[in-house]
C-alpha cells in the first residue's frame, strides 16, 4: 500500500482541492451542509414532515450566516416511522443525503408494547423466543414496497415485562423488519392473538437513544449559532462521517480522493489502509444474481466507507481488488461524497 506522503507529492494546492476540511475543523455552514442529527422523532408528525422542518430551519440559518452560499438542497432520514411512532430518526443534511443507504446496512432496535387479546399462555416467553431467528414477512398493504414474501433476521427479542394482557418487548432486527407484522404473528403463535401498541425506535446503527436530540434542541442551537455561539450546534449537528462508523473503512491518499471526486474508482496505489472487515470473503456472492459460492444470498462484498487520513469521507463503495497490489481497481464506487 502507498504511503500518504508519497501519494500526495504531485497533489494540487489545497485551495484547488475538492476535499472538505477535516470533520472537527469545519465552519458552521460547512457542518450544516454535510451533517447528521440524531433526532428524537415526536408522536404526531410524519417522518417526512419532521425532515421538512429540519431542512427549513437549517436553510434559514444558512441564509443568515452564508447568504452567498447554497441551501442544503434537502435532508434524508434513516427510515420512515409512522406518525404515532417515536424515537431514533437520524437525519442527514445537504450532501450527506447521498449516504442514506448506509442505514440499510446496520440493525435497528425497538421497544414495543404487545397488546394480547387474551391471557398470555404459560409458555409465552418460549413462544416469543422462537421468533429470534430468520423469519418470513410480507409487507403490509399500505407499505411503499412490493408485497412479496421475504426474510428478515430478528437478532435479539427480549420480553422485558408482562402485566395482564400486555408485554413489553425489546427487538433488535434487520433493517426493513415490520414490527407491527411481527407482533401480529407472535399473537397468532400464542393462540390468543395480539397487535402492536406503542412503538419506540431506540437505535438505528450506528446511533442509539443515549444522545437523542429534540427538534427544539436543533432550533435553539441554530438560533445561538446565528448570534455567534456555535457550541450547542456542534453538539446537536455532528459531522456526517459519524453516520459511517458502523461500516468497514478504507483509508486513501488525498490525491486518490481528488481523483474519486471526478468519478474515478480507488486504485491500488492510492490505498493506505483497509479494515479486515472490508475485504470480500468466500461467503460473499459476486453480485451476478446466481447466489454466493456456498448457496447463500448473493449480496456481494460489504459496503465500505473511504476516508482520507484526516477522517474526511470520500465515497461509499465495495472492495473488488487486492489492496496490496501494485495496480488495478481496489474499490468500486457506489456514492461519491465529495
Amino acid at each position: 500500500m502507498t504511503d500518504a506522503s508519497d501519494a500526495d507529492t504531485d497533489a494540487p494546492p489545497d485551495g484547488e482541492s475538492p476535499l472538505r476540511a477535516p470533520p472537527g475543523e469545519r465552519s458552521v455552514p460547512e457542518l450544516l451542509r454535510f451533517g447528521v442529527v440524531n433526532l428524537d422523532k415526536p408522536a404526531g408528525p410524519s417522518s417526512h414532515q419532521v425532515s421538512a422542518w429540519v431542512r427549513d430551519a437549517i436553510d434559514e440559518t444558512l441564509a443568515a450566516l452564508d447568504p452567498e452560499g447554497q441551501p442544503t438542497g434537502g435532508v434524508a432520514h434513516s427510515g420512515t416511522l409512522d406518525p404515532k411512532v417515536t424515537g431514533c430518526l437520524p437525519t442527514l443534511t445537504g450532501d450527506a443525503t447521498r449516504m442514506a443507504q448506509v442505514f440499510l446496512e446496520g440493525a435497528k432496535e425497538y421497544v414495543a408494547v404487545l397488546e394480547l387479546h387474551g391471557s398470555p399462555p404459560t409458555d409465552f416467553r418460549d413462544v416469543v423466543a422462537a421468533f429470534e431467528s430468520e423469519i418470513y414477512q410480507k409487507p403490509p398493504r399500505k407499505s411503499a414496497v412490493s408485497r412479496r414474501l421475504r426474510t428478515r433476521t430478528i437478532h435479539h427479542l427480549d420480553v422485558l415485562e408482562v402485566a395482564d394482557r400486555r408485554a413489553l418487548l425489546r427487538i433488535r432486527c434487520e433493517s426493513g423488519t415490520y414490527v407491527r407484522k411481527l407482533c401480529h404473528d407472535i399473537g397468532l403463535a400464542t393462540g390468543v392473538g395480539a397487535h402492536m401498541g406503542h412503538l419506540r425506535r431506540t437505535a438505528t446503527d450506528p446511533f442509539d437513544d443515549r444522545d437523542l436530540r429534540m427538534l427544539q434542541d436543533l432550533v435553539d442551537a441554530l438560533a445561538w449559532a446565528e448570534d455567534g455561539d456555535d457550541a450547542l450546534l456542534r453538539d446537536v449537528v455532528r459531522p456526517a462521517e459519524d453516520a459511517l462508523t458502523h461500516l468497514p473503512a478504507v483509508t486513501v491518499a488525498r490525491s486518490a480522493a481528488r481523483n474519486v471526486a471526478t468519478g474515478a474508482p480507488v486504485y491500488a496505489p492510492g490505498v493506505i489502509d483497509v479494515d479486515d472487515a472490508a475485504l470480500p470473503t468466500e461467503r460473499d456472492g459476486d453480485g451476478d444474481g446466481d447466489g454466493g459460492p456456498n448457496g447463500g444470498p448473493d449480496d456481494g462484498p460489504p459496503l465500505v466507507a473511504c476516508f482520507t487520513p484526516d477522517g474526511t469521507a470520500v465515497c461509499l463503495g465495495r472492495v473488488v481488488g487486492d489492496p496490496d497490489a501494485d495496480s488495478g481497481v481496489v474499490v468500486d464506487l457506489e456514492r461519491v461524497l465529495l
